[in-house]
């Protein structure tokens, strides 16, 4: 669901193997397609982040950019 200005969220079920799909409407917005590969980041504090693997240097530069201020 689009929440406000291109920011979206999405509610998804963990099945009995941990394992979770990614909503067709997010698929789409972010053109993932079959065999893409995702960053999976996670903080005990901030939890869970997935980002495709193409934004995958943007948001470890910001990760590590926000971990030396």
């Amino acid at each position: 669901m689009n929440i406000h200005n291109g920011k979206y969220a999405w509610m998804v079920k963990i099945g009995e193997k941990g394992q979770f799909v990614i909503p067709k409407e997010a698929r789409e917005v972010f053109d993932l397609q079959p065999g893409d590969e995702i960053l999976v980041l996670g903080d005990k504090e901030r939890g869970i982040a997935i980002a495709p693997k193409k934004m995958q240097q943007e948001v470890i530069k910001q990760i590590f950019s926000e971990i030396e201020e």
